[in-house]
């Protein structure tokens, strides 16, 4: 008898663990050192968490060991709370706050919770692919609207507003995006906040980066911009904290809540279901939202986040036929490949080209709901020498590939 997956599945990807990865490990196996420039994991780069985080999560551990609430520790959710009002974020309760086994987790317990079949949902493109994959598997529709590469990748409001049908739910924001490192400003939020507000949307805002930005650049939240509007904001300790395998998360509802009241009682129901997010790593969150924000040593001038994005971003540019908008914020570069100097068909055969030819792990650009095979993203987290090296076997590459 063949066991088939279920049909839900069916519109579900997430390419950046995709079938090229399995090559690579592939080539792993047989020997091959491959450089993986394909997910914004810090630690194997050699970022590594700042003590004070590891040191409280052990010595909470012996009182870790049994459930929390459903919504985390008072303590851990007080934290966000204060971040909160750091933010400008108004009227924000503990129990306004959710904390999950990362962002992931959360998003998809808040698409769950929303979406019944044919719903649709309003999503980047490019994406972080999770998103289009979690309102997939809620029986929802993703569709994608186009962020403007010529106007720094803000999202072109036209085409939301162009693809807003009876059966929209909600517009989902990244902001810091990932993967084109584009930070909206204000007057962009206040646009899509209007977009929202007029059409009874709610907001999704995927703020896990907002704290990496670089060239004086500053975050804004629109749950901020947009107190008058239902607004779940989600962040967490994996990338600023260089903490991803903690997997600790939060997400935070804002605006009006007395009209979502069925959908909140949703979101408690399947927070109860798993019981609790893992307490040991909720205790690193009081310990990282209050203590020294070591982030700024690593994206201010003479840090290595700052000095990789540079390198990484001129080394592009130098390549004949591609070019790359800067990013103002995350661990990510989303170059163009010419399609006149470079007529890729499939971006997919040629990122796998790449890997067996050059030994470089990146994700091509369809993975994130780019309609088109021009682009592809790399992460900058790899020191300069590495970021030259691999950069240069991209360009060696390119030279003579052809498809």
């Amino acid at each position: 008898m063949q066991v088939s997956k279920s049909n839900k599945l069916a519109n579900v990807c997430y390419d950046i663990r995709g079938p090229v990865l399995r090559h690579a490990k592939r080539l792993e196996e047989e020997g091959h050192r491959i450089l993986k420039l394909n997910i914004g994991n810090p630690a194997p780069f050699g970022f590594e968490a700042p003590e004070e985080i590891l040191q409280d999560v052990i010595l909470n551990l012996s009182t870790a060991q049994g459930y929390s609430d459903s919504r985390g520790l008072f303590s851990a959710r007080k934290a966000v709370m204060h971040y909160t009002q750091t933010k400008n974020i108004p009227n924000v309760g503990i129990d306004d706050i959710y904390l999950g086994n990362g962002v992931s987790e959360l998003i998809v317990m808040a698409m769950q919770g929303l979406l019944n079949n044919g719903d649709e949902v309003l999503i980047p493109a490019p994406d972080y692919p999770l998103w289009t994959a979690s309102v997939s598997l809620s029986g929802g529709k993703p569709v994608h609207y186009l962020c403007d590469e010529q106007s720094d990748w803000y999202p072109d409001i036209e085409d939301i507003r162009s693809k807003i049908t009876s059966n929209t739910k909600a517009l989902v924001i990244i902001n810091p995006n990932n993967p084109t490192g584009a930070v909206y400003p204000r007057e962009v939020l206040e646009q899509l906040a209007q977009v929202a507000r007029e059409n009874d949307l709610i907001l999704f805002a995927d703020e896990i980066y907002d704290k990496i930005l670089y060239d004086g650049v500053e975050h804004e939240s629109v749950a901020a911009v947009a107190p008058d509007v239902l607004c779940l904001t989600f962040n967490g300790l994996s990338k600023s904290y260089r903490v991803a395998g903690f997997r600790s998360g939060w997400m935070i509802i804002s605006g009006p809540k007395q009209h979502a009241k069925s959908y909140l009682e949703g979101l408690e129901i399947l927070a109860s279901m798993r019981l609790c997010a893992n307490v040991p790593a909720q205790h690193a969150i009081q310990t990282a939202l209050g203590g020294y924000q070591s982030i700024n040593d690593l994206i201010l001038p003479g840090g290595r986040l700052l000095e990789q994005r540079d390198t990484a971003w001129e080394l592009l540019n130098e390549i004949p036929g591609v070019s790359c908008t800067k990013p103002k914020g995350a661990l990510y570069l989303f170059p163009r490949l010419d399609p006149k100097v470079y007529p890729i068909h499939n971006d997919e055969k040629m990122v796998l080209d790449l890997l067996l030819q050059e030994k470089i792990l990146i994700v091509q650009g369809t993975a994130f709901n780019w309609p088109w095979p021009d682009h592809f993203r790399i992460v900058s987290l790899p020191r300069k020498d590495d970021l030259e090296m691999a950069i240069g076997r991209i360009a060696n590459f390119l030279k003579t590939y052809k498809q």
